[in-house]
């Protein structure tokens, strides 16, 4: 009996003693689908619009990690504008929620990347709890 207890013992120590691996997560964005796609572990999630940069404006493209989180941001560039649930991934650039949902899917930004709030709180999450393990890319 007491063997059994010292195995289950052991058993538990090396079960908490190793806390499970981060998930792999990738938001890729694309300028001319003007779409996210976001994968864990490989496995695709998500698809959802976005809206990028307008025609005079840019989003960068590259392969990116996030930079900064900000659950409520305000846009010091931008008349104050509301930025929810804001990642940036260089810069001042970000992915961020945005109220103007009717413009999700074309290109009307000033070059960050926008989501409907709720996606943008789901991808928040994500990244959050996987914050060195995701890679934001933009693609043309």
């Amino acid at each position: 009996m007491k063997k059994i207890i010292w195995v289950f013992v052991a058993l538990c120590a090396l079960t908490f003693a190793f806390p499970a691996a981060a998930a792999s997560v990738v938001a890729k964005i694309s300028l001319s689908q003007q779409r996210m796609t976001v994968t864990v572990n490989g496995v695709k999630k998500y698809s959802w619009a976005v809206s990028t940069a307008r025609p005079g404006y840019r989003t960068p493209v590259g392969s990116f990690r996030p930079q900064a989180m900000k659950r409520m941001h305000y846009s010091s560039k931008y008349d104050n504008a509301p930025m929810p649930h804001s990642i940036f991934f260089l810069g001042g650039y970000a992915v961020h929620g945005t109220n103007a949902i009717r413009t999700l899917g074309r290109a009307v930004s000033h070059g960050c990347v926008r989501l409907a709030p709720g996606n943008a709180a789901t991808l928040y999450s994500l990244v959050a709890n996987n914050r060195g393990n995701t890679r934001i890319v933009v693609t043309r």
